[in-house]
């Protein structure tokens, strides 16, 4: 039923407009092999044989609702450098629309560079500034949103903490968008939930929520309907969807929780997921699915994506298709 559906949706429903704001980086990858170790320290030689970019974070976000079959803007800052010029030819490749993006002299644009041996993950290295943007640029920033929310169907924000998304900034695009009766729809971090004050729908992890609500951890659905409680308290939301690792995806209201439990599949590298479930989240909503339809949709996104290496990508063909296995 669902399946049906969601291609259905899919075949027949104009193609959502879905504005993307948050924290940009690249992802570097250095794929290799390592069959001895160094002789100056206990630490393995990785012969290189392929490097890879690809987009991450809130571009990343961008790519997955892209590849849903979404027009998408992506809205951010990045640096005055090679890897900003990158994260942007990349999005352009894609077409996604990339005129909201800021470049601010003042930072380095975020570089995560993973070195995987065979199938293992080696090291991560990161460059980045975190510190927060100038007011100037903050200003200059919200100018070019409120010129275009009108056009969005949905807004996503895609807070990695990387500086872009304030106290002060993510408050006046939430009350903008519910002014004009866009969903907002975050993905949070840090311990500051009030920031999202007025959000739809805000998407933590277990061990985020954990962290929000000062509990030292989840362990039962109890623990989560009392964590959700606090943050709604602080946010006003309509809905928490907690992502639960291998307990599935749960679904919170101030009146309801519903847990749906994980679809089975090997897990390769779980880089991404997280991004794929609120594209997916934000997807099926503007489609006209309800929360919990949604939310078990991005359920099957997730299980697709974890089973690549690195950031990936899925369709609605190929979800429908995993929903009918």
């Amino acid at each position: 039923m669902l399946a049906e559906k969601l291609i259905t949706a899919y075949n027949t429903k104009p193609k959502p407009n879905v504005l993307v704001i948050g924290d940009l980086m690249l992802d570097h990858y250095v794929f290799g092999s390592a069959n001895r170790l160094s002789p100056e320290a206990p630490v393995p030689i990785i012969n290189i044989n392929k490097e890879t970019k690809i987009v991450g974070g809130a571009a990343n976000v961008a790519s997955n609702l892209k590849d849903l079959g979404a027009n998408v803007s992506l809205a951010g800052i990045v640096g005055n450098d090679l890897a900003g010029e990158e994260i942007k030819n990349i999005l352009k490749v894609n077409q996604i629309d990339t005129s909201l993006i800021i470049n601010d002299n003042n930072r380095i644009t975020t570089v995560k560079t993973r070195i995987i041996a065979g199938n293992h993950h080696i090291v991560r290295v990161d460059k980045e500034d975190t510190h927060s943007i100038s007011e100037l640029l903050e200003n200059s920033f919200l100018d070019k949103l409120n010129a275009n929310f009108s056009n969005a169907d949905i807004v996503v924000l895609s807070d990695y903490n990387k500086g872009l998304l304030s106290h002060n900034l993510t408050l006046k695009i939430i009350e903008k968008c519910n002014q004009l009766n866009i969903r907002v729809i975050v993905d949070p971090k840090g311990l500051d939930y009030s920031k999202y004050l007025g959000a739809y729908i805000i998407k933590p992890n277990r061990k985020e929520l954990a962290e929000a609500a000062k509990k030292e951890k989840l362990t039962n659905s109890n623990d989560l309907v009392e964590a959700a409680n606090y943050i709604f308290k602080i946010t006003q939301a309509n809905y928490l969807v907690v992502t639960l690792s291998e307990a599935g995806i749960a679904v919170i209201s101030n009146s309801d929780s519903k847990i749906i439990p994980v679809v089975a599949t090997e897990v390769y590298d779980v880089t991404g997921a997280g991004d794929t479930v609120i594209a997916t989240l934000s997807y099926c909503l503007t489609m006209g699915f309800s929360v919990e339809e949604a939310a078990t949709v991005a359920n099957y996104a997730a299980a697709i994506v974890i089973k690549h290496i690195g950031s990936a990508t899925t369709s609605i063909p190929e979800i429908v298709q995993s929903i009918n296995q």
